[in-house]
């Protein structure tokens, strides 16, 4: 969109509105002292489009599709190459999910205290620019898939399939929201074997998913508590001791499952047993971490940002990524 020519209804917007208010944009209503020539200033609207586009959520892509370096055959330059492939394709993907969920959702968002700042909700951007936008991003994605073979950029294809039936209505159906959110992050990790050639461990990928879904579920509590769940309609189908069940389930299933592959499937050759005896306990802390920041602190609204600002979960996680990391240098120097 070019901003010299844009001539529709543009909002500023000024502070948070009211609950229960809808921005301009989804009433009709013009703000007032708006004219139709009213134009934005491109480092607003740019701003707009990076809000939209959440690069926040991007490291999520970047870990989940790169998890295939723990095995020591994906560390090759062709490799590496299908990895940032992987990485770029998956993340203009989920941008482009950003988008059309904004704009599906933009009237019920303008009712959420947490969401009504979203570009669209708040009237930022008007929908016709959040179309051209996603038309955009759209066709770099294509082109970017254009680059790999069907058998290879399938995950991509699925995870959008997934998100389109998610934003048409299964986000409604409750614990079949929470299941499609984590399946997304599923397809990253086979995306990224797939990209580098490697198989893709099942008790690893079983204990992704877990992982996404406790995760998931302390996002569903946190909304809970703080709306009572009236601005999304799954939310009816969850109790916040629900929530709190669920999630102790899936941290045991995630720690269970990571045993599984450290034993049975990590390529840590004659060091299995030492990355068992040390990673194990590192892994377990970071699940108690998690559920003690969402169950006693109510923190887990934004997962990525209670994962990376948390200082104890950072440095166990560094500390968990060295150790493997020089188990992994170890198993293939002895082989």
């Amino acid at each position: 969109m070019n901003p010299a020519t844009h001539t529709g209804p543009v909002v500023r917007a000024t502070g948070p509105h009211p609950t229960g208010a809808r921005p301009p944009e989804a009433t009709g209503a013009r703000p007032p002292g708006a004219t139709g020539g009213s134009v934005r200033r491109l480092p607003g609207l740019v701003g707009s489009l990076v809000q939209l586009a959440r690069p926040g959520q991007w490291p999520k892509n970047v870990l989940v599709v790169s998890v295939p370096l723990l095995d020591p055959q994906a560390w090759t330059r062709s490799a590496l190459g299908g990895l940032v492939w992987a990485v770029s394709a998956f993340t203009l993907g989920s941008v482009l999910v950003y988008v059309l969920n904004d704009l599906a959702d933009r009237r019920r968002d303008a009712d959420n205290p947490a969401r009504r700042h979203r570009p669209i909700a708040a009237g930022l951007l008007t929908p016709r620019a959040a179309v051209l936008f996603a038309t955009g991003v759209a066709t770099l994605l294509v082109a970017v898939l254009t680059l790999a073979t069907v058998a290879t950029a399938w995950p991509v294809a699925a995870y959008l399939l997934l998100n389109l039936g998610y934003s048409l209505g299964l986000k409604h159906v409750p614990l079949l929201d929470v299941f499609l959110v984590a399946s997304g992050f599923a397809l990253r990790l086979v995306q990224g074997h797939l990209a580098t050639g490697t198989a893709v461990p099942g008790w690893l990928l079983t204990a992704v998913f877990t992982l996404c879904l406790l995760l998931t579920l302390g996002k569903r509590r946190q909304e809970l508590r703080v709306t009572g769940g009236d601005h999304r309609p799954a939310l009816r189908g969850y109790t916040v001791a629900l929530t709190d069940q669920l999630m102790q389930l899936s941290a045991a299933l995630t720690a269970g499952s990571y045993l599984l592959y450290l034993r049975d499937e990590a390529p840590l050759g004659g060091y299995a047993s030492t990355a068992t005896a040390l990673l194990t306990p590192l892994a377990i802390f970071g699940l108690f971490r998690y559920l003690q920041l969402v169950l006693v602190r109510d923190a887990g609204g934004n997962p990525v940002r209670t994962l990376v600002r948390d200082p104890a979960l950072v440095t166990n996680s560094a500390l968990w990524a060295v150790l493997s990391g020089v188990l992994l240098l170890a198993a293939r120097s002895q082989g």
